[in-house]
């Protein structure tokens, strides 16, 4: 080879030799730079990192803070079917209590609680005032016609107020929290049959009362009525003699009003909150049923509920 030719190849080869490193330069170059984060960079990388983790974390606890609300939901949906079982169940049974004259101590224990919740709740007093609205709506329609018409009034929801006949401690209910709300009850209902005792009274009704106490109480239940407020009655029925103890308490009114229509009276209404006073014949062109919470039947069970066995 001559020596320009060897010149020309040592030429070339420094020249490849050049070519290489520089594209080696470069390729280390562009490696180190996809690598390569400045602080700045790093800092909201990792703060993008803490903010993911913190997302993930705010989700897992909404996730379970909902699964345990319709945990909830769910058991409350069932608490409140099952108290609404109950509460229908009650119903059903107090009322073919009162048509069947059932004895207290037939009255199943969970509806204790269940009457006194009546109470309690406030759904008694909206029934006694409907009632009553219905009653007064329908009299202030009507007069009486003839002067044998009347209205029969049970007062036995007054008298189970007298002292004498309640022997009832309001303490009993203190384990249903219910010792003050039965007494407002109980009041309330007073001044309600009182209210509409006077309507009817003011307007030209002749009342005949209803009682099912004995008659040697006469005297107090007189004393206790006037005091109360019930006063100008045209007749005050107590409970048979006691050649009449065996009969049904029914059969027994429905005697007495055989009799009130013997003796000319036509009756027009009756109005009472016990079953027995509204079955049988001749009970008026219309009869009243008042709201009965039953707690005056479940005196005697709270008291034994506190009783040790």
């Amino acid at each position: 080879m001559s020596a320009y030719g060897h010149h020309m190849e040592q030429e070339y080869s420094a020249q490849s030799l050049s070519s290489r490193e520089v594209s080696e330069r470069a390729s280390s170059y562009e490696m180190e730079s996809g690598f390569y984060m400045s602080s700045f960079a790093t800092t909201i990388f990792i703060a993008s990192l803490v903010t993911v983790g913190l997302l993930f974390t705010t989700l897992l606890i909404a996730l379970t803070v909902m699964l345990q609300s319709c945990e909830s939901k769910s058991r409350g949906i069932v608490e409140a079917q099952k108290g609404s079982y109950d509460s229908n169940y009650c119903h059903l049974f107090s009322l073919h209590m009162e048509l069947n004259n059932f004895e207290a101590d037939q009255f199943p224990s969970v509806c204790r609680v269940v009457a006194l919740q009546y109470i309690k709740e406030g759904q008694y007093a909206r029934d006694l005032n409907s009632t009553m609205w219905m009653v007064e709506d329908y009299f202030g329609s009507i007069t009486p016609q003839h002067e044998g018409d009347v209205v029969l009034m049970d007062v036995d929801d007054i008298l189970s107020s007298d002292p004498q006949y309640s022997n009832v401690s309001m303490h009993r209910y203190d384990h249903y929290s219910c010792s003050d709300c039965v007494e407002e009850a109980k009041h309330l209902k007073h001044m309600l049959i009182l209210r509409l005792y006077m309507k009817l009274h003011a307007n030209g009704w002749p009342l005949i009362l209803l009682s099912r106490k004995p008659e040697t109480h006469r005297n107090t239940s007189v004393e206790y009525l006037v005091t109360a407020g019930f006063t100008a009655w045209s007749s005050l029925i107590l409970s048979r003699s006691e050649a009449e103890l065996h009969m049904d308490s029914s059969d027994y009114f429905s005697r007495r009003r055989a009799t009130m229509q013997r003796e000319g009276f036509r009756i027009m209404s009756i109005i009472s909150s016990h079953m027995d006073a509204l079955r049988g014949p001749l009970v008026g062109k219309r009869i009243f049923k008042l709201p009965n919470p039953l707690y005056h039947n479940l005196e005697h069970q709270i008291e034994d509920i506190h009783t040790p066995k």
